[in-house]
């Protein structure tokens, strides 16, 4: 498995606007054969901030979710207008447990 953590900020008055298109690419992304968890996550006193927590099964999967159209909609299109993706780290879980 792979986890990747991701931090986005969204631009002045967009916030409502990110948070939307968020919640199409969580429910598209969760439907990926190899995306284990998909969870986008609004800060609760910065309501600009989103993370968002994904499991894939392995590195293809993670790049089939970087190929896949819901995701070059929204998350290369849509969001990089309104938004700035400010970090992205991938992580492996400690026990295969």
């Amino acid at each position: 498995m792979i986890v990747l953590a991701v931090t986005w900020v969204a631009n002045p008055g967009k916030e409502a606007e990110v948070a939307e298109i968020f919640r199409e690419l969580e429910a598209a992304s969760r439907q990926e054969p190899g995306c284990l968890m998909y969870i986008v996550h609004q800060h609760r006193t910065d309501p600009a901030s989103f993370f968002i927590y994904e499991q894939y099964r392995d590195d293809a999967a993670l790049g089939a979710h970087r190929q896949s159209p819901h995701f070059q909609r929204y998350a290369i299109t849509e969001l990089n207008s309104i938004a700035k993706r400010r970090e992205g780290e991938l992580y492996l879980p400690l026990s295969s447990d």
